[in-house]
C-alpha cells in the first residue's frame, strides 16, 4: 500500500515531538505534514537586504546586519543572567542581548565571530540592542538549498509560545518540511488553465507563500493560492448542484389550484410588489419542473417573505402536498403560525403549530393528525425535525432565518419524504453578493428589492448619553400619539466585566420616568419562561402596555404595527446585522417611525463606522457590504456548518473580483465537461473527488 507522506502526523517532523505536536493540534489544528504545509505566513520580513548600524532610525523594524563580535560576557545570576555580545558592523556597534539559551550562543560564539545577524533594534541607555536576534553564519546561509530572502512570521498564542511554539519554531519545522516533500505536492489545476491564467505551480506556490525568492513571486504565489481556495469552492458548490438536479427527482406540482387562486383573489389582504409576484413566478417554475427547488429568499425585513411562502404552501395544497415552516425561535414561529392562520381562516387549510413546549396528550393528537394527512401547513421550531415528527406526504419545507441552522439540520427535513421535498430557505439578512455566491451557491437565489407600497423609511438618530432626556421627552411625545416604543438593552443583569446600561436597571430609570398608573410597561427576556414571554408580548400587541423593555429576543418575528419607536441602548455594543433586525422591528405601519441608537461617549472607529451606516441609509444590502468590510464574513456567515469559507488566505472583500471570476471559470468548465473526464481535467477531479468525500450533504445524496 502506497503511504502518503503529506498525512504523516506532525509529530514524526524532526525538531517537533509528541510534545510540540500537542500544542500544534490544540492551538492550530495541525495534525499532519498537510496541515503545516498549508499554515501560511501573516507577513514576511525582508532578509534579502543588508542593513548598516548606522541607518537605524527612530522607528526601527526587523533588519538584518553583517559584522562582528567583539567580546561577550554573561551578566547577572540564575533568572536574571544573560548573555551580552557587542556587535560591529564597521559604522557602529550594538548590544545583542539573550536571557534564552545562553549555553548554545555561547558555543555558537566560541567556534566564530562573523555572523549575519537579524533582529528588531531598540533603543536602551541611548545605546541600539536587539533582543534574542537570530544568528546565522554567512556561509552557510549563502549555500543553503533553500536560501532565506523573506523571513516568514506566523501567528501564534501565549499558550504555544510557553510550550516552546513560537513563529520561529514554525518556520524552521515549515523549511524542513518544504525540503522534504516539495517533490511530492500534487498539482490541482489542468495545464490548460493554469497557462491560460499564468498562474505558477501548486509546488512553486507553497514554497514561496512560506519561503519567496522575491516579492514578485509572493505575490504570484498568494494569487495562485487565493485562485485554488475560491475556484475549487466554487466547482464544488455547483457541482453540488448539478448533482441534485441530475439525481434527486422532485415533486412535480402541475396544478395552480383553487387554493392559490381562491386566496389571491379573495383573500389577499393588500396587493403584491412587482418583486413578489417575481419571485412567485420563479418558485412556480422550479415546482412545476420535475427537479427538486433548492431556493435562497432574500428579502429586506419588512419586504414581504411570508405571504410568499404562503403561496408556495398553498401551491403543495394543490397538488395534494403538506407544508412546513421552521423557524430558529419559538417566537417567530408563533408568528408565523398566528398570521398565516388567520390569513387562512375562511378557507379550508389546516394550519398546525408544534415546539419543544407542546406536551403529552395535545402532541400526541397533532403527531397522528400529521402522519394521517389531516394537517395541511406545519410551523414551528427545530422539534420539526425531530424523528417522531412524521409527515403523509411532505412536499414544501421553508426553513426561515437559514443562517441560524446547520446543514445537517436542513438535511433532517429532507429525509421526511421519499422524494425529498422542495426547499425554499428565507432570510431577511442580506447577504453581499460575494458572500451570497460562495456560501449558498449550491442554491438559486431570489431577492425581494421592493418594500410594500406605502411604507415609510425609517428615521434613525444617534444620541449619547448626556441627550438622555432629550429622548424621554421625544418617547412621551410618540406615546401621546397613540403610539408604542420597543427599548432594547444587551444584558439582562449587570455585568461587572462590562459597564452597560442592563435590563432591569433601565426598567428603573423608564418605570421612574414613565410611572403607573399613566404608563405600563411590558418586560421580556430569554431567561423567562415561553408562556411569561407570550404574556407579556400579547399585553403589547393589545395595547395594554406602551413601553417593552426587552433584550435581542425581539430581533426577529416581532410585527407590531403601532410600535413607531425602537430604541437600542448601547448601540454601539451590537452588529450592524442585529441593528438592521432590531430596526426593522419598526415601520410596520403607516405612520413614521423612528429608530434610536443610544451610545457611550467614548467610541472605537469601528463602533462610530457601524452607527454612522445605520443613520445614513435603509438599505439592507449596503448595509450587509459594509458590515462585510467591517468584520469579515466569519462573523457574518453565522452556523451554516459548512466549512465553506474556512479561507486560509482568500478574502472575500479584498479578493470580490477573483471570486465573481472563479465563479464564471467554474460555471464554464462545467457546462463543457459536467463529469469533469477529459483527461486535460483529471487534476480537477481528483481534487473535487476529495473535497466531496468530506461533505456530508454529498454522502446523504450519493
Amino acid at each position: 500500500m502506497q503511504v502518503n507522506l503529506l498525512e504523516t502526523p506532525i509529530e514524526f517532523l524532526k525538531g517537533i515531538g509528541p510534545k510540540r505536536a500537542e500544542v500544534l493540534q490544540k492551538e492550530f489544528g495541525i495534525v499532519t505534514y498537510e496541515d503545516l504545509l498549508h499554515y501560511y505566513p501573516y507577513r514576511h520580513v525582508d532578509k534579502s537586504k543588508v542593513y548598516k548600524i548606522a541607518q537605524i532610525s527612530g522607528e526601527s523594524f526587523y533588519m538584518q546586519f553583517y559584522g562582528r563580535v567583539v567580546r561577550y560576557e554573561i551578566l547577572g545570576q540564575q533568572r536574571a543572567k544573560r548573555l551580552v555580545a557587542y556587535f560591529d558592523d564597521g559604522s557602529g556597534t550594538m548590544e545583542l542581548v539573550w536571557f534564552n539559551g545562553i549555553k548554545w550562543v555561547e558555543e555558537m560564539l566560541e567556534e566564530k565571530r562573523e555572523f549575519v545577524v537579524f533582529g528588531k533594534p531598540s533603543l536602551f541607555n541611548g545605546k541600539w540592542n536587539m533582543m534574542h536576534p537570530e544568528l546565522m553564519d554567512p556561509l552557510t546561509r549563502a549555500e543553503s538549498p533553500l536560501p532565506i530572502k523573506f523571513q516568514p512570521l506566523y501567528n501564534t498564542s501565549d499558550k504555544a509560545k510557553r510550550m516552546g511554539v513560537d513563529s520561529k519554531v514554525i518556520a524552521k519545522s515549515m523549511f524542513r518540511l518544504l525540503l522534504q516533500i516539495k517533490e511530492l505536492i500534487r498539482e490541482t489545476l489542468s495545464e490548460e488553465i493554469r497557462s491560460k491564467y499564468r498562474l505558477i505551480s501548486m509546488t512553486e506556490a507553497l514554497m514561496n507563500i512560506h519561503y519567496p525568492e522575491s516579492s514578485e513571486y509572493l505575490d504570484k504565489a498568494m494569487l495562485r493560492l487565493k485562485f485554488d481556495e475560491l475556484f475549487f469552492t466554487q466547482l464544488r458548490l455547483l457541482k453540488l448542484k448539478l448533482i441534485t438536479e441530475q439525481k434527486v427527482k422532485g415533486h412535480l406540482f402541475a396544478e395552480v389550484g383553487e387554493y392559490f387562486n381562491n386566496f389571491y383573489h379573495q383573500y389577499l389582504p393588500f396587493e403584491l410588489t412587482n418583486a413578489q409576484k417575481r419571485v412567485i413566478k420563479q418558485i412556480r417554475a422550479d415546482v412545476g419542473s420535475g427537479r427538486q427547488m433548492n431556493r435562497l429568499l432574500q428579502g429586506d425585513v419588512g419586504s414581504g417573505k411570508t405571504i410568499i411562502a404562503l403561496f408556495v404552501m398553498l401551491l403543495a395544497k394543490d397538488n395534494g402536498f403538506q407544508s412546513c415552516i421552521m423557524a430558529p425561535t419559538e417566537i417567530l414561529a408563533m408568528q408565523h403560525y398566528e398570521n398565516i392562520a388567520s390569513l387562512m381562516k375562511e378557507m379550508n387549510v389546516t394550519v398546525a403549530f408544534l415546539s419543544g413546549n407542546i406536551k403529552s396528550a395535545k402532541r400526541k393528537k397533532l403527531l397522528e393528525q400529521l402522519k394521517a394527512g389531516e394537517i395541511d401547513i406545519l410551523i414551528g421550531t427545530h422539534a420539526l425535525i425531530e424523528d417522531e415528527v412524521v409527515f403523509d406526504n411532505l412536499g414544501m419545507v421553508i426553513i426561515d432565518e437559514q443562517h441560524r441552522f446547520g446543514v445537517e439540520q436542513r438535511a433532517k427535513l429532507w429525509r421526511k419524504n421519499r422524494i425529498p421535498p422542495h426547499i425554499l430557505v428565507m432570510t431577511a439578512t442580506p447577504i453581499p453578493r460575494t458572500l451570497a455566491m460562495t456560501l449558498y451557491g449550491d442554491l438559486d437565489l431570489s431577492v425581494i428589492d421592493e418594500l410594500p407600497k406605502g411604507r415609510k423609511p425609517v428615521i434613525t438618530r444617534h444620541f449619547y448619553e448626556k441627550d438622555r432626556l432629550r429622548v424621554f421627552g421625544f418617547m412621551r411625545e410618540q406615546i401621546e400619539l397613540g403610539r408604542q416604543i420597543f427599548v432594547v438593552y444587551p444584558l439582562i443583569q449587570e455585568s461587572e466585566k462590562m459597564d452597560l446600561l442592563d435590563l432591569m436597571a433601565g426598567y428603573d430609570a423608564v418605570s421612574q420616568e414613565f410611572p403607573l398608573p399613566d404608563y405600563a410597561i411590558s418586560i421580556v427576556h430569554g431567561k423567562m419562561s415561553t408562556e411569561e414571554k407570550d404574556f407579556e408580548m400579547q399585553r403589547f400587541i393589545k395595547k395594554e402596555t406602551v413601553i417593552m423593555l426587552s433584550t435581542t429576543v425581539i430581533e426577529v418575528g416581532i410585527d407590531v404595527p403601532n410600535a413607531s419607536v425602537m430604541i437600542v441602548e448601547n448601540a454601539e455594543r451590537f452588529g450592524l446585522s442585529q441593528l438592521h433586525q432590531l430596526r426593522g422591528r419598526v415601520g410596520r405601519g403607516a405612520e413614521q417611525s423612528y429608530c434610536i441608537l443610544m451610545s457611550g461617549n467614548k467610541l472605537t472607529t469601528e463602533s462610530k463606522q457601524r452607527l454612522a451606516a445605520m443613520v445614513n441609509t435603509n438599505d439592507g444590502f449596503e448595509i450587509a457590504n459594509i458590515d462585510l468590510r467591517l468584520r469579515g464574513p466569519g462573523d457574518i456567515q453565522g452556523t451554516r456548518q459548512s466549512g465553506m469559507l474556512d479561507f486560509k488566505i482568500a478574502d472575500l472583500v479584498k479578493d470580490e473580483k477573483l471570486v465573481v471570476f472563479t465563479r464564471r471559470l467554474a460555471q464554464e468548465l462545467l457546462k463543457e465537461d459536467p463529469e469533469l473526464s477529459a483527461p486535460a481535467n483529471a487534476p480537477l477531479k481528483k481534487t473535487l473527488e476529495l473535497m466531496l468525500q468530506r461533505s456530508a450533504f454529498y454522502g446523504m445524496i450519493s
